[in-house]
């Protein structure tokens, strides 16, 4: 069962005259949603760092690493925050592979993801998908959306997805903090977030990123950690993205070929 996108008109402002994250991070990996804005951030940043592209790809796969994962140990409500356009295979096409049953609420704030939020609505019979236009910025609001608490029992366990999208917020601790203090224990706060400790470009990058009118926040180990304060780190702990439960047999791509760390948590 799927529910319709909610959200703004069709006819909402788009606002393509300047870049978003969503539509920059569309460009690189190889899609179509994009626009002239967009392509141009991608460009200054690519220069700059032409690694990025590699990095982008191997995020998307450490997202479907950790879904699967999540899936096999029995999660099976999802919240994946910051979602950006579709690209298969999505968050829900990987975790209904484990657990057909598996219910996801997609969360985004760029009107060009709701315009495409229909592909994230193919959920197998027994499971179910929703798409909500919400911006992460205001956890209250996104926890007390009725449509995520239509499809979703907060009273049981969660699994948060938070993906390629706290070096956007200065105030990441506090916003993880906000995002997961109303989940049941036994949630689970997935992660991944640039660094400048691998590919020391990515400060550059993140410059790019800044003066665009996208501001972008670096976060070292140390502070990565800091954002599962109160949480039990799951095995391998916070690592290079590569690392971080690669598939078996796959040659794992060196840790300076990205510059993002990942690291799963559960709440106790």
């Amino acid at each position: 069962m799927s529910d319709s996108p909610q959200g703004r008109p069709a006819e909402a402002d788009l606002q393509t005259d300047r870049p978003h994250s969503a539509r920059v991070y569309d460009y690189i990996i190889g899609g179509k949603d994009n626009y002239a804005a967009d392509r141009e951030t991608a460009a200054t940043v690519l220069a700059n760092w032409p690694g990025l592209r590699t990095s982008m790809i191997a995020n998307r796969a450490c997202m479907q690493r950790m879904g699967r994962h999540l899936a096999e140990l029995g999660v099976r409500q999802f919240i994946d925050v910051g979602t950006g356009i579709p690209s298969s295979p999505n968050l829900h096409e990987v975790v209904q592979e484990v657990a057909p049953d598996a219910r996801v609420v997609y969360v985004d704030n760029d009107p060009i993801v709701l315009a495409h939020a229909r592909a994230l609505l193919t959920s197998t019979p027994e499971g179910r998908t929703a798409y909500i236009e919400a911006d992460m910025r205001s956890p209250e609001t996104l926890h007390t959306d009725p449509v995520l608490r239509d499809v979703l029992d907060l009273s049981r366990p969660v699994a948060l997805t938070v993906i390629a999208m706290l070096q956007f917020v200065e105030d990441a601790a506090g916003l993880v903090d906000a995002l997961v203090a109303p989940l049941a224990p036994g949630s689970h706060l997935a992660v991944t977030i640039p660094t400048a400790d691998l590919a020391p470009e990515s400060q550059r990058l993140a410059d790019d990123y800044t003066s665009s009118g996208i501001p972008m926040y670096l976060r070292d180990h140390a502070e990565v950690e800091r954002l599962f304060a109160g949480l039990e780190l799951l095995d391998p702990g916070v690592v290079p993205m590569p690392r971080w439960r690669p598939a078996p047999g796959a040659a794992p791509l060196p840790d300076t070929a990205t510059n993002m760390y990942a690291a799963v948590a559960r709440k106790p």
